[in-house]
């Protein structure tokens, strides 16, 4: 079956503290999952748009729940690699006061990380309208990265366009040194189409610099259209038909601000499918992060056209308390 955009990446088992306070004293977790490249394709599905997410997994219940809740939001997971020689990975979530989250990885040695790109379905990759892809993947392993980059030889043969988010995750820098990292990225962002950092990792590209030159310097670097998040605050963008910036929706109250990006990442690809405008795209993408934000929770927070059209003024709907 064909999809308009296919991602692959590491999707984890979640267990998010139920009850605020440190890892020690919280007596219950909820299992969920969580992965960057799976939640953009949640929330593109949410949207209206068919999507399709390839991994590598644990042949064990672990992996397949991964599977099983990806594919009951609407993703297509039928490439989908098992392994028996390797776990999937984990990560815990710990809500230590009302306004602060923690994270904990367990990923090394996992399943995602030996994918290589013999692992992936290409023809699906050849037959899509988009190829997304994060800056978590090529971290994970040597093997990743040529998967990555193969996976962008095959989109660029076939006139696929190339959407790339930096997502930076320190550990994984950490392990394989910062400058090794940063020029893994760097190359991955001149090879795409769309390249989306926010304002803190285009910094950690080019260095501290005004940010018109930090969009510059995507462009530059070969992206054809550059976004640059700065959080709650505003989003500047560039491409073919000029610059500018589209200022965020204000939020009463952030209940839990991970998959903001991914979300973000859903509207602006979501846009550019529809043969939107770059600026419209990334008032749709920062439509869907204002909502997230309101929800706990990697995916569940994942809002529906409608919720989006809502405080887009596309239709008389009004959700979450969001204004303009």
């Amino acid at each position: 079956m064909q999809t308009e955009m296919v991602t692959f990446g590491e999707t984890m088992v979640l267990f998010e503290a139920e009850t605020e306070g440190r890892f020690s004293y919280v007596p219950r977790f909820l299992k969920k999952i969580g992965g960057a490249e799976s939640n953009v394709a949640i929330a593109l599905t949410k949207l209206g748009h068919s999507t399709r997410w390839m991994s590598k997994v644990s042949d064990d219940e672990m992996g397949e729940y991964v599977v099983r809740e990806i594919r009951a939001e609407g993703v297509q997971t039928e490439y989908v690699k098992k392994t028996t020689e390797a776990p999937t990975a984990l990560y815990i979530k710990e809500r230590r006061r009302e306004d602060e989250t923690a994270v904990y990885y367990y990923r090394h040695g996992s399943a995602a990380s030996t994918l290589t790109k013999d692992d992936l379905h290409h023809p699906a990759i050849e037959s899509a309208a988009v190829l997304h892809l994060t800056g978590i993947t090529p971290l994970l392993s040597d093997s990743c990265y040529e998967a990555v980059l193969a996976s962008i030889e095959t989109a660029r043969a076939n006139d696929v366009f190339v959407s790339f988010d930096p997502n930076l995750r320190f550990a994984l820098i950490k392990k394989i040194g910062e400058e090794e990292a940063r020029e893994r990225l760097l190359k991955i962002a001149s090879l795409s189409d769309l390249v989306l950092p926010g304002l803190d990792e285009a910094i950690w590209l080019f260095g501290e610099q005004p940010e018109a030159k930090l969009l510059q310097h995507l462009i530059d670097n070969g992206a054809k259209k550059a976004v640059i998040k700065n959080g709650a605050e505003y989003t500047l963008y560039q491409d073919e038909d000029g610059s500018g910036q589209v200022d965020s929706f204000s939020v009463s109250r952030v209940v839990d601000p991970i998959g903001a990006g991914d979300g973000f990442a859903a509207g602006v690809l979501a846009g550019l499918l529809e043969q939107k405008s770059l600026a419209e795209s990334v008032k749709i993408g920062a439509a869907v992060g204002s909502l997230v934000v309101q929800s706990k929770g990697d995916v569940e927070g994942m809002p529906t056209r409608v919720e989006v059209d809502a405080i887009l003024g596309e239709n008389e709907q009004i959700y979450g308390g969001v204004v303009r």
